[in-house]
């Protein structure tokens, strides 16, 4: 969720929406509430969530009997809303994502890890800053209350430092990128691909990333609880084929990148940067990921320090846990426990 004047109404939104379903109870009639209909799933440009299209071009869904729609939203928000009007069952989002929702008792589950951004997420600063440090009295640009900003607050503070010692500027990722390869910021907190055009054209560095803050940014499969409630076997059967797609990737790598740059209308080459800045969840990943643990490793913990951080934002109601998004059993089931 964002906290510009566009992303508050967004945010709104989505909640009025989310209830106006909920309410009416017609959301069956336009995603695969009902038994038999397709389950719909959205992405958005991620290289964690065009998996998705290796799960379908292969044929895994297929093997595990579950008839599944893939429907791609080239804005990431428009996903979002369409999970929170019933337009689609289940949504690949962050768990930033998914806390407002939750906030305000719309009924989500998350089911999957997908991945989590390592190093996908990063400040790009100019060449002669060499520390976070080195930020003090900079103007840095990303857009507050998303992930990025989370990362931002959290790389300053591990240094000592808040947002009062740098030049704050709330903008959007996809002006902060321009921005900085204008010269117009000292740095900006970029997710990819507009990290990687930023170093490439903005002739910057990765000051710092989500590689060195394992866990704090994780990607989820989201259902509607309505859907896992209804139809939990077609959710298993969707969670084992993205394990059964994960493994054929790794012993088939070279052709599974060539089918997913294409699905992202990219080269080879760009889209395995993209993959190479995350860390995709397998089977024992997730099950670790839906245990608690006092670090990022845990959803539960993540999930907390993020509701806090955007409650003081004012940006979700005030969330004492967040478990009851968190819907393990899948993956546990697909674990063997």
């Amino acid at each position: 969720m964002k906290k510009s004047l566009k992303a508050a109404l967004v945010l709104m939104l989505i909640v009025s929406m989310a209830f106006v379903a909920a309410c009416s109870g017609n959301a069956k009639e336009t995603a695969g509430g009902a038994s038999g209909d397709p389950i719909t799933i959205a992405l958005s440009p991620w290289p964690g969530w065009y998996m998705w299209y290796l799960v379908e071009e292969k044929g895994f869904f297929e093997k595990h009997g579950v008839d599944v729609k893939l429907e791609f939203f080239p804005v990431y928000s428009d996903s979002l809303q369409a999970i929170a009007a019933g337009k689609v069952d289940a949504n690949s989002q962050t768990l930033s994502d998914s806390l407002a929702p939750l906030s305000k008792g719309i009924g989500l589950k998350a089911v999957l890890v997908n991945d989590n951004s390592f190093g996908g997420d990063a400040i790009v600063s100019k060449p002669d800053i060499n520390s976070i440090q080195d930020l003090k009295g900079k103007t840095v640009a990303t857009e507050l209350g998303t992930v990025d900003h989370f990362l931002l607050l959290t790389a300053l503070a591990e240094n000592g430092m808040d947002e009062k010692d740098i030049k704050y500027v709330n903008m959007t990722v996809n002006d902060a990128g321009p921005a900085f390869i204008s010269g117009n910021t000292d740095a900006s907190v970029l997710w990819e691909p507009f990290q990687t055009t930023a170093v490439k054209e903005g002739k910057g560095k990765v000051l710092y990333s989500s590689k060195d803050t394992p866990g704090l940014i994780p990607d989820l499969l989201v259902f509607r609880e309505s859907v896992v409630k209804n139809r939990p076997e077609d959710v298993q059967k969707i969670v084992d084929a993205w394990f059964d797609a994960l493994a054929w990737y790794e012993d088939n790598k070279d052709e599974a990148i060539k089918l997913l740059a294409e699905k992202a209308e990219t080269t080879p080459e760009d889209f395995k940067l993209g993959l190479d800045s995350i860390k995709l969840f397998g089977v024992e990943d997730n099950v670790k990921a839906f245990e608690k643990h006092d670090d990022y490793t845990s959803l539960s913990y993540t999930g907390l320090k993020t509701a806090d951080f955007l409650h003081k934002l004012d940006m979700v109601d005030k969330l004492d846990s967040v478990d009851e998004l968190l819907d393990p059993k899948f993956v546990n089931h697909k674990a063997g426990k």
